[in-house]
């Protein structure tokens, strides 16, 4: 008999309304049923805003100190848990071990850093331009937040926008992705534990029509986070700019590595690879575009070659195992039909393009290590986001071509170039379009403490973790205080 999982509102584990569920399966093996879970819809996620705004009034009035030490200890319980969590997310998401602890250890950075802010939350004091006037300015809570989630982080992501929403005083809404909803009840039995108050956090499960759309739409919520494609997130910025509401934006993107003649290969094969393959190329930050000075093509491609046919697939939870499999048969086709587009557009297959589904791993979404040679770019396998792993090589002749081709994309996330010249390197950081740049070092690999974001289509501008995310979850209020017993008109009575 599956396990029956159960929604998080007001402090208690709750069924749908409509008696509901969706199944949750392994993609390393979708015989084996993880369990099932609510599928919730509008009258859910009202019962959970509701929540939420009957908890705000009271958590907003909790000191910013004391918020952030329950998000510490948020993060302990999160260190304790940390390998049972990751067990749990490689069986309903796929990626390999390895990249789950990372997943949680994430988590647990974000708790900590955000805990350290509610000790910090800064605003700003600044001298009046009128005597016997004080004047400064400090950040407020928003209210109730709508976040939305994907599957490829289901512990990162969610901490990244659910801590520094409470810290800011903020009361939530989660609603993650229908492919790893367990991760999630981990997390919320976590914040149960931690004592997070009744409201405060609320866990809605379900697809995104029935259940995103609604919290999207839900006129009590006054901020939406979204993380997913760029084709979803255009659509949640059409219905919150219609009513106002304020909206984050995390997109896709179509990130490129250059290597230049210079560069140190080793390295640089390295971070291809991890670029390209971790996470079976599930990652906004995925190397997709691999950029090559003509001088050290062939003899990287060959190294490259080399290096990732030996990539062992097959299921995460083997600590063996380098690459596992995509997260649903959906995904798998987009990729396989991706790979058709780029043998039509004339790229040369020199790896994989094909399903894998060798011995026990017949009932997975495995796909082979894939690149394509003789990539131009302005083919579509070179401008659209694939998600999955496949890289395409472009060939370039100077540090300029390789620059002007990273730039033609959509998209700008994450970048990363591979040279030896300290002088290219600084000008690679001036002249690239994106919110992400690696010098020797591959596209993936984000720190908490820093911003995350991109530019062009990847965003609408705002960044996540470092101290630019509490500029998502404030507002900023200006505050005057006039001790001089008189009225004062500001730029009248100071000019003589």
């Amino acid at each position: 008999m599956a396990e029956l999982y159960k929604n998080y509102i007001d402090g208690r584990w709750v069924e749908a309304k409509s008696g509901g569920t969706f199944e949750n399966r392994n993609p390393a093996d979708r015989h084996e049923l993880i369990g099932l879970f609510p599928a919730s819809g509008a009258e859910d996620v009202d019962s959970a805003v509701r929540a939420a705004e009957k908890a705000f009034p009271k958590w907003r009035l909790v000191p910013a100190p004391k918020r952030g030490e329950m998000l510490y200890r948020v993060g302990e319980l999160l260190r304790e848990h940390k390998e049972e969590i990751a067990r749990a997310m490689t069986r309903e998401m796929g990626k390999i071990l390895k990249e789950t602890r990372g997943d949680v250890q994430e988590g647990i950075d974000t708790a900590f850093y955000s805990g350290g802010e509610g000790r910090r939350l800064f605003g700003e004091t600044t001298p009046s331009e009128l005597p016997d006037k004080f004047a400064m300015s400090v950040r407020v809570p928003v209210g109730v937040c709508g976040l939305i989630t994907p599957w490829n982080f289901p512990l990162a992501i969610p901490t990244w926008k659910l801590f520094p929403a409470l810290l800011c005083g903020n009361t939530v809404v989660l609603k993650p992705a229908e492919d790893t909803p367990h991760t999630a009840v981990k997390l919320f039995e976590i914040l149960e534990e931690a004592g997070v108050p009744p409201g405060v956090v609320n866990l809605v499960h379900g697809a995104g029509e029935e259940a995103g759309a609604p919290l999207v739409r839900h006129r009590d919520v006054r901020l939406i986070s979204f993380t997913g494609s760029t084709a979803v997130g255009r659509e949640i910025a059409a219905l919150c700019g219609r009513d106002l509401k304020r909206v984050s934006l995390e997109m896709g993107g179509k990130n490129a590595q250059i290597v230049m003649e210079d560069a140190d290969l080793g390295l640089a094969l390295d971070g291809a690879l991890w670029g390209a393959f971790g996470t079976t190329g599930q990652r906004c930050t995925a190397t997709s575009r691999l950029i090559l000075h003509r001088e050290i093509k062939k003899e990287f491609t060959e190294m490259l070659v080399e290096r990732a046919e030996k990539i062992k697939i097959g299921d995460g939870l083997d600590e063996t195992v380098e690459m596992g499999p995509l997260i649903n048969e959906a995904a798998r086709q987009k990729v396989h039909r991706y790979v058709q587009v780029g043998k039509e557009e004339g790229a040369r297959l020199l790896i994989g393009g094909a399903i894998y589904e060798e011995g026990k791993w017949i009932h997975g979404y495995f796909y082979r290590p894939t690149m394509f040679d003789q990539v131009s770019p302005g083919m579509r396998i070179a401008q659209e986001e694939i998600f999955g792993p496949v890289l395409c090589i472009i060939e370039v002749a100077s540090f300029e071509e390789a620059i002007e081709a990273l730039n033609n994309s959509s998209y700008g996330l994450s970048s990363s170039i591979y040279t030896r010249d300290v002088n290219r390197a600084f000008r690679a950081l001036r002249e690239i379009e994106a919110g992400i740049t690696y010098v020797n070092g591959p596209t993936i690999g984000a720190e908490v403490h820093l911003p995350f974001g991109g530019v062009k289509e990847t965003g609408n501008g705002h960044r996540e973790a470092g101290t630019t995310v509490y500029d998502i979850f404030s507002e900023w209020k200006s505050v005057y205080v006039d001790y001089s017993g008189k009225l004062q008109k500001a730029q009248i009575d100071n000019v003589e």
